[in-house]
């Protein structure tokens, strides 16, 4: 009998550390730390410090899906014809190491994706892990879990977006809503993983259908993921973002355990600069880490742009990159179907600078 207690004791024991997290990521003052150590730890950049800071790529649509079956065809694969859920996040999953390598350490992940046009006026399709109800869809969270389970591997951070703009509104209520951050904060913390940080939700001052998605209160949300714990007492990081050009509200810089900036539609770096100075100049703010995870502005190869800008005032920073008017398939990574591959100009000359700024030499073939 004892024998065998001491034998179900050590199968327990292989199984709990088969699921331990590789990666696990915190805060220390305004720096990022992942399994204790800091970002680039001893990394300058041109004089400027680039230890503690956090880059990113707007990878949203890694679990795309459509469930209008009028406006499914729109995201049909040029080979085969038709769309994919599946060949998405595959294709996703091999990119990664790619990234990795390159120095990428954060990507954006969203359960409501993003815009598949880039930009739109208007959005028919319906992508979304949560359903009306403010429950989960399995299929979604399966997708997901692979992707945030080879971050894992990778000892990449995943930022998960819970809401965004474009398919709020089919969510029944404010208590549907409520539902889905506690259930998708729940769904994180069990699966034990210390990886994965919050973006409550995807620029709050634009077009939300929800009150409680708005500036005025999403703080609310954001203390509300704060305030959920795993049994062992383990919280998630957690924040949001709001349109480009724009600095934080007190609110949200005061429940915020780090600071997102959007840098759509500044196209001058002094602005980028200008923004991260005046986010700490917001009343509430304490030393925090403060990144742009959606930029849509490139110029990589002059000295001066919106990457550099930022980096310039120890801020991190993130590529938003979709399909302009006329591109073929392989550009842009919000637009669908996604290339995943570094398989453009733009994405190739962004990949180029973060190496460069980081420290990594990928290898080449």
């Amino acid at each position: 009998m004892k024998l065998r207690l001491l034998t179900v004791c050590a199968l327990l024991t292989a199984s709990l550390d088969a699921a331990a997290p590789k990666t696990t990521v915190s805060i220390e003052g305004d720096k990022f730390f992942i399994n204790g150590r800091p970002t680039y730890e001893g990394r300058t950049w041109n004089g400027k410090k680039i230890e503690g800071l956090m880059m990113n790529s707007r990878m949203v649509q890694g679990i795309f899906d459509d469930l209008n079956p009028e406006t499914i065809a729109r995201w049909k694969y040029p080979d085969t014809g038709k769309w994919d859920a599946e060949r998405n996040t595959r294709e996703f999953l091999a990119a990664m190491p790619v990234w990795r390598a390159h120095g990428l350490l954060s990507f954006t992940i969203n359960l409501q994706g993003g815009s598949p046009e880039g930009y739109s006026a208007n959005q028919p399709w319906r992508n979304s892990a949560i359903a009306p109800d403010g429950s989960l869809r399995r299929d979604y969270m399966a997708r997901l879990k692979r992707i945030i389970d080879f971050a894992d591997d990778l000892g990449m951070v995943v930022v998960l977006g819970y809401f965004y703009f474009g398919q709020d509104q089919h969510i029944a209520d404010e208590a549907a809503v409520i539902r889905a951050t506690d259930n998708a904060t729940r769904w994180v913390l069990d699966g034990g993983w210390r990886h994965v940080i919050v973006e409550v939700n995807n620029e709050t001052n634009v077009k939300y259908d929800h009150e409680i998605l708005k500036p005025e209160r999403v703080h609310e949300l954001i203390e509300r993921v704060k305030s959920t714990k795993s049994a062992a007492g383990h919280r998630l990081l957690v924040s949001t973002s709001y349109g480009g050009n724009t600095v934080p509200k007190e609110n949200v810089v005061r429940a915020s355990d780090y600071l997102l900036l959007h840098g759509n539609g500044v196209s001058d770096p002094k602005r980028i600069a200008e923004l991260v100075q005046l986010t700490r100049k917001v009343a509430g703010y304490t030393p925090k880490p403060i990144f742009f995870n959606e930029d849509d502005h490139f110029n990589f190869d002059v000295p001066v742009n919106n990457f550099t800008a930022a980096v310039g005032e120890y801020c991190g920073w993130g590529y938003f990159d979709f399909r302009m008017k006329g591109e073929g398939h392989t550009a842009g990574y919000q637009s669908v179907p996604v290339d995943w591959t570094l398989s453009s100009p733009r994405k190739s000359g962004f990949f180029r600078l973060l190496a460069e700024i980081t420290g990594h030499t990928p290898a080449t073939k």
